[in-house]
């Protein structure tokens, strides 16, 4: 199989494998709908690997029956119940199943999450209008058949809108019809929740088997229940993240550190491949590789990707030096980069107890390698040049320049005593990446154009004082 590779400007980063997950989707042993007791038919997930979109679609067959059973007086108009589950994944209104609105989440993790349940609650919508609007579940199954589905769902129920109420519960429903419209929403719920964490949500794929004691995606509740906790009560780290992401897709790894490989493929943060500037902190994204090779399977195995200092602070460091004095006014001569690195591999380290990863590329005729996990941290604690008011606006005209090459070649991570380092890469990603991985992160901050105003606010980010790294 060809390698993996993703596209970063005019930068490629490669490794490992590339694998089909095409193959494995939508190859189910069974059907949701199936024969339950007493003449009753059942709902279920069959066992398989799905993506949110399969989800959607095995969903779309309870809301179907719903409208069967509900007769003449709806006629297979489905507006109501879906204007109810999009006001149920809202994250805010009175039937909102995640409030995260009224918190209003101010650390960066919260503030990615939320967005991301905006854009999954709506998205998921979408595509249940959609599906139910071709009625293939109807000419499947006929009405014959979806007026005998029928179930308890085990769930405390959640709010509907008056007017789903008014229909749920009208004359022509009752709780059987509720029972039903109960799980369809919960199902959402549960679905909308996994995926948080993902930032390519809608291509990961996750195995889901049949368990008697859950209906569906209803072993996800215990860890999903730990997620939210820290979540809504702000005390989320990367680490959980990535401990509720390995729960979703179904790892067998008790052991967690900033990324994963799972049967299906890989999970890393999400900012690889992105700019630094605009990729997300705290979301992860799937990746169809496979990064560590298994001998004698088809099955990818489950490697949890350690940080090669598992604290940074105890981390050996040195000093970059007191590099070349320069001016504000001659830093736009340092932009360009003859020698640009085009092309970084990811290099596994498998050793007896962890695995680490680390991010090669070559510049200068030399090779430069570092922890790709302290990459990822060095980015979450980046700043951008926004100003800090509790600071103090001091002016600093003197800044040390710095070559990429020679803060890359160091050992262990890079600091100074004092002052001001500035470190162009000449717009070239992978070099910014490299450095945000060697450089210790306390007070590191990326520049867009390095003009005037740019700078003046860049001296006041972060901690406001102190040495400060400055990379263009």
């Amino acid at each position: 199989m060809q390698e993996y590779q993703l596209t970063l400007k005019d930068s490629r980063i490669v490794w490992g494998k590339a694998i089909d997950i095409e193959s494995l989707i939508e190859k189910y042993p069974s059907e949701s709908i199936r024969q339950g007791m007493n003449e009753t038919l059942d709902w279920n997930l069959p066992a398989g690997v799905y993506r949110a979109k399969e989800i959607v679609m095995e969903l779309d067959n309870m809301l179907e029956a719903m409208l069967v059973q509900l007769g003449e007086p709806v006629n297979g108009d489905p507006t109501v119940l879906l204007d109810s589950l999009q006001a149920n994944l809202a994250i805010s209104g009175r039937v909102s199943s995640l409030p995260l609105g009224p918190l209003t989440l101010e650390d960066k993790a919260g503030v990615e999450l939320t967005a991301q349940a905006v854009r999954i609650g709506e998205q998921l919508v979408s595509w249940a209008r959609e599906y139910n609007a071709e009625k293939k579940t109807l000419a499947k199954y006929g009405p014959e058949t979806l007026g005998k589905l029928e179930f308890r769902s085990h769930c405390y129920g959640h709010p509907l809108i008056p007017q789903a109420t008014a229909q749920v519960w009208g004359p022509f429903g009752g709780p059987r019809v509720m029972q039903i419209y109960n799980e369809y929403l919960h199902q959402f719920v549960l679905l909308r929740d996994a995926l948080l964490p993902f930032a390519n949500w809608e291509e990961v794929p996750f195995e889901v088997k049949e368990y008697a004691e859950f209906k569906g995606l209803r072993f996800l509740e215990p860890a999903r229940e730990v997620f939210l906790t820290q979540l809504l009560g702000k005390k989320l780290t990367h680490k959980s993240i990535v401990q509720y992401a390995q729960n979703v897709v179904s790892s067998s790894l008790n052991t967690v550190g900033y990324g994963f490989q799972y049967r299906l493929g890989t999970v890393l943060p999400a900012g690889l491949g992105e700019s630094a500037r605009t990729a997300a902190r705290y979301l992860l994204k799937w990746h169809p590789a496979q990064t560590i090779q298994t001998e004698g399977t088809h099955d990818l195995a489950d490697v949890s990707f350690d940080y090669e200092y598992g604290d940074y602070y105890a981390a050996p460091r040195i000093e970059a030096g007191k590099g070349t004095p320069v001016s504000e006014d001659t830093l736009s001569v340092f932009e360009k980069h003859d020698d640009k690195p085009l092309i970084a591999r990811l290099l596994p380290n498998t050793g007896a107890d962890r695995t680490t990863l680390r991010l090669s590329l070559e510049m200068e005729n030399r090779e430069f390698t570092i922890d790709l996990g302290q990459l990822f941290r060095g980015h979450r604690f980046l700043y951008l040049p926004q100003g800090n008011d509790n600071a103090g606006a001091v002016k600093r005209t003197t800044i040390s320049l710095h070559r990429a090459a020679d803060i890359l070649s160091h050992s262990g991570l890079v600091t100074n005593a004092d002052g001001i380092h500035f470190i162009p890469t000449g717009g070239n990603e992978l070099i910014v990446w490299a450095l945000l991985g060697k450089l210790y992160p306390e007070n590191v901050v990326l520049l867009d154009h390095g003009d005037q105003e740019e700078l003046e606010a860049a001296y006041v980010s972060g901690k406001g004082f102190g040495t400060q790294f400055l990379v263009l």
